[in-house]
């Protein structure tokens, strides 16, 4: 039987008077709901960052090849990433590519998985968090192609004609004397694409991904506490956000540094 993620309803139940103290504190089950979809949603957040990254640099070279076929596929791929709604996307990848799924393996998705490595025992994300994951990855690939697309641009040509002069193949100037160049023009862009991609994992809650914005609202529904939920979600997410931009700074200055010690 394939399971299907509902969008979250407003109850009908009438709420119970509402008070200055009912509004702040919640109790320690409910701290922890919250703190559990916060680290889903740091996990997602960088299990997709990573792909992200790695799929957009892929896309970026695609772009710069010789041939037109790798130009075209990678550019076609951007411009439909980025002019579809992330939402439409995290649908598609949750009920379109289950539908095509045989139901054996949407029951063997759907069932817990563990993988054990030596004293560490893995448990292997549920369904929902994989399609949030390739959803995620995918749409955040095409932006962070442009920015690398930008950083391939911004290496100068005398760094091309001087990897050339040294006998260097296309391929050794692309690994040895661009990309590394590249990277650290397009860090700071790259750094906000992150910041993003945090904010854009609460969309992952349309498909049942029990994130932070899922647990926020599981704990509204449940305690009827709006502002201290939606409240302490939100400090939760500029956290996050916070770090990622003193990250950020860091890699700029280490960026910045580097340059003047050349």
């Amino acid at each position: 039987m394939r399971r299907i993620a509902a969008f979250p309803v407003s109850l009908t139940r009438s709420r119970p008077p509402r008070s200055h103290h009912l509004m702040f504190g919640l109790a320690p089950k409910y701290l922890s709901w919250l703190w559990q979809g916060f680290l889903v949603t740091l996990g997602l957040a960088a299990a997709s960052a990573l792909a992200a990254s790695v799929g957009g640099l892929l896309l970026a070279v695609m772009r710069h090849a010789r041939g037109a076929a790798p130009r075209m596929l990678a550019a076609g791929y951007v411009v439909a990433l980025r002019n579809t709604p992330l939402l439409v996307q995290l649908l598609f990848w949750y009920f379109g590519v289950a539908s095509l799924l045989p139901d054996t393996w949407i029951a063997w998705l759907n069932a817990r998985h563990r993988l054990d490595i030596g004293p560490l025992t893995l448990a292997w994300p549920s369904f929902e968090f994989v399609a949030g994951w390739v959803g995620l990855s995918a749409y955040t690939a095409a932006f962070v192609a442009e920015e690398c697309e930008a950083g391939l641009r911004g290496v100068r040509r005398a760094q091309h004609d001087a990897a050339a002069a040294l006998g260097l193949t296309p391929m050794q100037s692309l690994r040895y004397v661009v990309l590394p160049q590249a990277v650290r023009i397009a860090l700071p862009p790259l750094f906000g694409q992150y910041m993003n991609l945090v904010k854009n994992s609460s969309l992952a809650m349309a498909i049942g991904v029990a994130e932070l914005s899922y647990a926020s609202r599981q704990v509204e529904t449940e305690t009827f506490k709006t502002f201290a939920a939606f409240g302490i979600a939100t400090v939760l997410y500029v956290a996050a956000v916070a770090a990622i931009e003193a990250a950020a700074y860091a890699a700029t200055q280490w960026r910045d540094r580097l340059g003047a010690g050349r």
